[in-house]
This record gives structure tokens, sequence and C-alpha cells, in this order.
């Protein structure tokens, strides 16, 4: 009976902690105005310091703007529209050859890579691999990948359609389904409401369909508390930025891209 009450808390335990790392990420484009939204909800434990790094253009560099904490942007958009965030997967093995980032992989790829096509072919020059998660790159030329790496070889999950989701499992793992994340339907028929809606999209909308898949903080059985950390709107139309912390509506930050990386002034913005 002890090892079964033991097994028990282990289940629980563990299933807390997929939910405080789980992330849900969308990219999306108005079938009516073309309009392109880039949106993500980074859930993790709430005992980390996230910031908002902006860093101007450079010579070499382009300016861009990424969030995350210790050093290491976890998601961001640079000044040519560029996008690019990540999720958690299971764990699989890499290919031969090539190894997990070291440093600030994505700051290096806002900074030197303009689309889509370039930060693919930058990854695989670095030969850089995730094996316990996958990145979704967008750009405002409408175009969005998936990059997975599954049991040794790399698969590049192009978009279909008008709309690019990743949440926790590997969509081109064939034994795994869309319903290994709860998330991913619930995003995907939101999404589907969106098409069929006559009124203008604004980011708002995008915004009530990605609230569908926040995680409500919890404590866990040690006491930590995880859910969603933030979550992030990206309009690469109007180059816009917004951050609502922690899911309270009174600590926003709204950006406008474009204008702020043209004051040419290197800043962060402490999430609190």
């Amino acid at each position: 009976m002890k090892k079964i009450k033991y097994l028990i808390l282990v289940l629980i335990a563990l299933l807390f902690y997929g939910k405080a790392l789980a992330c849900s990420i969308v990219y999306y484009i108005d079938k009516k105005t073309g309009k392109i939204y880039f949106v993500n909800n980074e859930d993790y434990f709430y005992d980390v310091k996230p910031y908002i790094q902006i860093k101007p253009s450079s010579k070499g560099e382009l300016g861009r703007i990424w969030y995350g904490w210790k050093n290491f942007g976890q998601g961001g958009v640079n000044e040519k529209g560029l996008v690019i965030d990540g999720a958690a997967t299971p764990i699989q093995k890499i290919p031969n050859g090539y190894s997990s980032p070291k440093g600030n992989i994505t700051d290096e790829i806002l900074a030197k890579c303009q689309t889509v096509d370039e930060a693919v072919q930058y990854l695989e020059e670095k030969k850089v691999a995730l094996k316990n998660a996958h990145i979704l790159l967008g750009d405002k030329n409408g175009k969005a990948v998936i990059i997975e790496w599954i049991n040794g070889v790399k698969n590049i999950v192009e978009m279909k359609g008008n709309r690019l989701i990743a949440t926790n499992f590997n969509l081109s793992d064939s034994t795994q389904t869309e319903m290994a994340c709860w998330r991913y339907p619930i995003i995907q028929n939101g999404l589907d409401e969106l098409d069929e809606m006559k009124d203008t999209l604004t980011i708002k909308d995008i915004g009530n369909v990605i609230g569908r898949a926040v995680q409500i903080p919890q404590k866990d059985l040690t006491g930590k508390v995880g859910g969603t950390l933030y979550t992030t709107f990206i309009d690469l139309t109007e180059m816009k930025f917004v951050l609502v912390y922690k899911l309270d509506n009174s600590k926003i930050q709204d950006i406008d891209i474009l204008k702020e990386l043209n004051r040419g002034k290197v800043r962060k913005i402490k999430l609190k």
C-alpha cells in the first residue's frame, strides 16, 4: 500500500511538472486581412526573474527584442519581423554530430537572420539540436515552420493553411497524436472560430484563443508555484508587441517594436 501511495504522489508531481513547463505557441494569418500574429503562453515556475531585453541594431547585428530569464531568450522578434519561440517536448535522441545550443541561441538567430529560411540554415550551420524541445520560427512574409529532432533525425514541419501551432508533443512523431496535449485541439478550434468571424480581428481576439490554454498558478508538492508566467502577443504586420505578466491585466508591457529599436538604446525591462 505504501508503494502505491508513493507511486501516486510521484505521478501527481510529474503531472504538475509537465504543466508548469508547458507552452503554447501560435503563428496565425488572418484570412480576411492577411495580418500575421505570433502569440505564446510561457508556462513555467514563478521563482524565476523574467525580463524583456531590447537590443537596437549594431554593426553586423539586427535590432531585436527577446524575453526570458538568466540571459537566455525564450522567444523574441527582430526588426525584420522574424519571430522565434520554443516548447518542451518528450526527450528524443538528437542527430549524430549535433549538440545542444551553447549561449543564447535565440539572441544569435534574431541578431543574424531576417527570414525563416535564414534561421533554419543558421541552426544547420551551427549543428544545433534540442533533445527535449521544438522550435517554432515565423516571419512577416507569411512563412512559418517547426523544427523537431525525432529519433536522431531532424524534421521540419511546414505550415498548412493559415496557422501553425506548437504545444508539448512532436508533430512529426508518429507515435504521438494531437490528443497528446489537450491545449492543441482547443487552440485549433479557437482559430477555426476566428476564421469564421465576419468582424475585423484584433489582437484581443487572438488573445481570447490563447487564453483558453493558460495554466492557472498552482503549487506542486513542495510548495513551488508554477503556471503561465507571461503571455506574449506580436502583431507582425503592425510590428507591435504586448506582454501580460502572470495573467494580470494590470501588468502589461506594450511596445511599438520599430519605434523602440530606433531609439538606439539597450534596455532591460524587468517583469514584476
